[in-house]
């Protein structure tokens, strides 16, 4: 695997482009080699999981909200645009869902549905979710990245 032998600021560099969070990044960067993908993306998992506050923060305000494809109808649009809207206002960062294995017909719909039961949470009980989300985000984004798929 390239990644482990990359130096330690260009392994750090591409795990920031999957999460970011520079302390995540850093430990799982610190921990190489990796003897498989799996044990990779184990400890991206298991380097996600006790982030402090800060670096929670950090790794959030590194993410936008997705606006819809282009070729989603108008009244699609504007209802995303303000879910997406009123769950920043609520909550002080960008929505994040991991959409892995959903198929594209039925992301809108899936992000859509997501906000409006999200938006329901304590602003704790959101952050644990959020944080969720973004350990498969970046399990996703790691996995393309390694992999080229």
């Amino acid at each position: 695997m390239r990644f482990n032998a990359a130096t330690s600021e260009l392994a750090e560099g591409l795990l920031l482009d999957c999460c970011g969070s520079r302390l995540w990044a850093e430990r799982v960067a610190a921990h190489r080699p990796y003897p498989t993908l799996d044990a990779l993306l184990a400890a991206a998992d298991e380097a996600g999981y006790d982030l402090p506050r800060r670096d929670l923060d950090e790794a959030l305000s590194h993410e936008t909200s997705a606006l819809p494809h282009p070729d989603a109808p108008p009244a699609a649009r504007t209802a995303l645009r303000a879910a997406l809207a009123a769950y920043e206002s609520s909550f002080g960062h960008a929505f994040v869902i991991s959409l892995d294995g959903v198929p594209s017909g039925e992301r809108l719909d899936r992000v859509l549905a997501g906000i409006r039961s999200r938006l329901g949470n304590e602003r704790e009980e959101e952050r644990v979710v959020a944080a969720e989300e973004l350990r498969r985000l970046a399990r996703t984004r790691l996995t393309r990245s390694i992999t080229g798929r």
